[in-house]
């Protein structure tokens, strides 16, 4: 079941990056006006892809996972030398932090960047599942621990690192059967509490949100939260536009953790690029059998 799980989130993960690169940049308003609802896996968008093809959200993901399970562990020197080697071969679009931070990689050989309140965007958040689940069912400072040597490669910053761990240990939790009761209670509540900017409840519906991880996890939370299946969610979050791979990304993983497999639709895996689900399917198994021993 928690292989089931796992698997299910990688495909959500993916599935939310390609269903919501096809409407990046663009504004609710746009979005309504060229398909009304945007629901199908149809490629294009400012990236021309083609349908099912997913951006640096699944790429960076799978370089992460790749790298986790040549050591057999979370290292940071891997990590970083593995995400060099995905700027190398010319991903379809790469943020512009992650180009920063990963250039200054090459020049020190030091896999943390500098700390940076201004790095608080939401790139070492879409990418972090293959920490959770790594490290699932390891006591939750060495989680933390994990997730930091990932995300400071190109992202070290409090915000980032915050939401990062939450995302995480909520991924673990759902794996494991947890509800989104439980998730709200136990993780999105606690972060708000810290970090009362995170607060998503009784403000208005985020439109348009930008790759600031505030805004990301505020938009992906109230999706997350107010609907009730995998597919619906998507919808929801990749139809308020902006940064919408990302915010589909992140969803996807929550969604696919807490619901399974069988809730994700048929018309969605057979349209997602067959390389990339195969990817996702073969990771999945193989981090979960690192957090096993």
């Amino acid at each position: 079941m928690t292989t089931d799980r796992a698997t299910a989130a990688y495909l959500g993960l993916a599935i939310g990056d390609a269903l919501g690169a096809t409407v990046e940049f663009m504004t609710p308003r746009e979005i309504q006006l060229q398909y009304v609802v945007h629901d199908k896996l149809r490629g294009g968008g400012w990236l021309h892809l083609k349908p099912g093809q997913v951006t640096d959200d699944t790429t960076m993901a799978l370089a992460l996972g790749e790298s986790i399970i040549t050591a057999g562990m979370v290292d940071a020197l891997s990590v970083a030398q593995a995400f060099d080697e995905w700027m190398r071969g010319k991903p379809v679009d790469i943020g512009n932090t992650v180009r920063r931070n990963l250039l200054q990689f090459r020049k020190t050989g030091n896999p943390e960047a500098p700390y940076s309140d201004h790095d608080a965007g939401n790139g070492a958040a879409m990418r972090l599942l293959p920490v959770a689940l790594s490290t699932l069912g390891q006591p939750t400072e060495c989680v933390r621990a994990a997730s930091r040597a990932q995300a400071h490669v190109t992202h070290n910053c409090l915000l980032s690192d915050a939401a990062c761990e939450t995302l995480i240990l909520m991924v673990q939790d759902a794996l494991l059967g947890a509800d989104k009761k439980h998730l709200l209670h136990q993780h999105a509540r606690p972060l708000i509490a810290q970090f009362p900017q995170f607060k998503f409840r009784a403000i208005r519906q985020i439109q348009n949100p930008s790759g600031y991880i505030v805004d990301t996890i505020q938009a992906v939370f109230q999706s997350f939260f107010d609907t009730d299946d995998l597919r619906s969610c998507l919808i929801d979050v990749v139809n308020r536009g902006g940064d919408a791979d990302t915010t589909g990304a992140i969803a996807g993983m929550l969604a696919g953790a807490t619901y399974g497999l069988d809730d994700i639709p048929n018309e969605w895996l057979k349209v997602l690029d067959t390389k990339t689900r195969q990817s996702c399917e073969r990771q999945a198994k193989s981090l979960i059998q690192i957090a096993r021993h």
